[in-house]
């Protein structure tokens, strides 16, 4: 079968004005890092982008000063509707500066400019005025009349989708009048650093977000400084475990959102090319370096077959390539680590009996590339079946009945999201409320929305993001009155009519 071929449509990288040096963005300026600098390359061909700053444990207590200081001096003090304006000029900033943001996201972190430019960055701006709307409404989050702000928010950031990230982690701390720390991963700081740009542009405030970079080291700085308030960490399992455990016991607010091996359930009665394309999307998308991928396809074992063909077909499609490409859809790995990890697990799938597959397609010599795979035959004890790949391979089981289904996506020690395929309403509905997922869709896969809780349940971690709820994460209810403080106004009252009642009877006697 031969497929039309496209003729490269790379989007030009002429439009971004790029330093070739970046230090920390601390209390509203560009300063220079403590520690050695490292390098920022494109994983795509592995040549150097930038220099960037790492943040050395004094960075580190300098930043956390300057947000405490912004929110004691002027954030806190603000009212909504003022905080509202900032994140409103954000989100029209960054909607100016798409097509570069688009075009950074794509060179620095090796996803398809295609994602980038049609779904992270508008997704970025609609986070930043879903927000900018709740600034001044902090009355009706639930939390009761006049719901404080929590202080300094420290937060910590993936590689996966470096901007998008930010704008989860930034935009609700804000509305509810919380100063910022965030630390971007290391492997993919450019477009945090152009995001303190247009903090810039703004006229945001000096301190109220402050973006430091480094490793490991400067992350862990952040989450345990003693003047931080709140934690909010996206990442591995691993280390959200360890941050859980460092603040055990302190008054810290902490926020997980964490791994994850979605199943992707397809009932017999499932609009097959449909799901077909939700399949692709779950797994495929972003390379499948995306924690809620549908990383574990279950099929009705009487369409089994036809599903998996109809796949294949599908997959012969993908064109595997330059990110910068238009017609791109599956870009490249972002990080040696990261292919290292998917060929060693892809490996096991192979020595566990498993069958492997991948169309055929010419990989570039330079950079970091995996061509998009599935394996059939999986058992469910398979490690490709239940640990985290975190790259584009799906592990594809079957099942007979609804009760099947619902044991072998549950048999996992993640719970971030499912798919369910289905024509009938009512047994969504039903697979749905025994799936232990925070995120369900129902006929499509990775879909977001600014307005809808994103978050899981055992080892995805804990908290919400997104939606009301991710604006509470960020709120303490009103401190409560103390009980002589509210029985005063209750003494006061009866005293008066008591005093009231007293001068009419003085009045009667005259």
């Amino acid at each position: 079968m031969s497929f039309l071929e496209y003729a490269p449509a790379p989007e030009s990288t002429a439009l971004l004005n790029l330093q070739s040096e970046y230090g920390l963005f601390i209390n509203g300026e560009f300063t220079a890092g403590s520690d050695p600098t490292f390098s920022t390359i494109s994983p795509a061909t592995e040549k150097h982008i930038a220099t960037i700053a790492s943040a050395s444990t004094g960075d580190v207590d300098a930043a956390v000063a300057a947000a405490r200081a912004a929110y004691d001096s002027t954030w806190s003090r603000l009212s909504g509707r003022d905080r509202g304006k900032y994140l409103f000029r954000i989100a029209r900033l960054v909607q100016e500066r798409a097509r570069e943001l688009a075009v950074a996201e794509s060179l620095d972190n090796g996803k398809p400019i295609k994602e980038s430019r049609d779904v992270d960055v508008p997704l970025v701006a609609a986070w930043f005025f879903y927000y900018a709307g709740w600034a001044d409404k902090l009355d009706h989050a639930g939390l009761g009349a006049n719901p404080r702000a929590l202080g300094v928010a420290a937060q910590v950031i993936p590689w996966n989708f470096p901007l998008l990230m930010l704008a989860w982690k930034i935009a609700p701390a804000l509305a509810a009048g919380n100063t910022v720390v965030l630390k971007p991963a290391e492997t993919t700081p450019l477009t945090a650093l152009l995001f303190a740009e247009i903090v810039q542009q703004a006229g945001l405030p000096a301190g109220v977000v402050n973006i430091i970079t480094g490793a490991g080291a400067t992350g862990r700085a952040l989450v345990n400084h003693p003047d931080v308030n709140k934690v909010a960490f996206t990442g591995s399992t691993s280390v959200g475990r360890e941050i859980a455990r460092s603040l055990a016991g302190t008054p810290k607010k902490l926020t997980l959102e964490l791994g994850g091996k979605g199943a992707n359930i397809v009932f017999d009665d499932a609009p097959i090319d449909q799901a077909v394309e939700g399949i692709v999307r779950g797994i495929f998308f972003n390379q499948g370096h995306v924690c809620c991928a549908g990383s574990r396809l279950l099929v009705q074992e009487n369409i089994h077959d036809e599903v998996v063909e109809r796949l294949k077909v599908r997959m012969a499609t993908l064109r595997v390539g330059d990110p910068l490409d238009k017609n791109t859809d599956v870009g490249a790995i972002n990080s040696a680590e990261q292919l290292q990890r998917i060929r060693e697990l892809s490996d096991i799938g192979d020595a566990e009996g498993a069958e492997r597959w991948s169309p055929a397609c010419e990989l570039p010599s330079d950079g970091f590339w995996f061509a998009p795979t599935i394996f059939t035959n999986v058992a469910t004890s398979s490690r490709i079946a239940r640990d985290e790949i975190f790259g584009p391979v799906l592990s594809i089981l079957t099942f007979r009945t609804p009760a099947e289904a619902i044991a072998k996506a549950n048999n996992t020690p993640y719970g971030l999201s499912a798919g369910i395929w289905s024509d009938k309403g009512s047994k969504i509905l039903a697979v749905a409320d025994k799936l232990r997922a925070g995120v369900i869709w129902a006929n499509t896969f990775n879909q977001f929305d600014p307005a809808s809780p994103f978050g899981g349940y055992k080892e995805s971690g804990y908290g919400r993001e997104g939606g009301k709820q991710g604006l509470t994460a960020y709120l303490a209810p009103a401190a409560k009155a103390t009980a002589a403080a509210r029985i005063a106004p209750a003494v006061k009252a009866v005293s008066a009519a008591k005093a009231k009642s007293a001068s009419a009877a003085k009045g009667g006697k005259k």
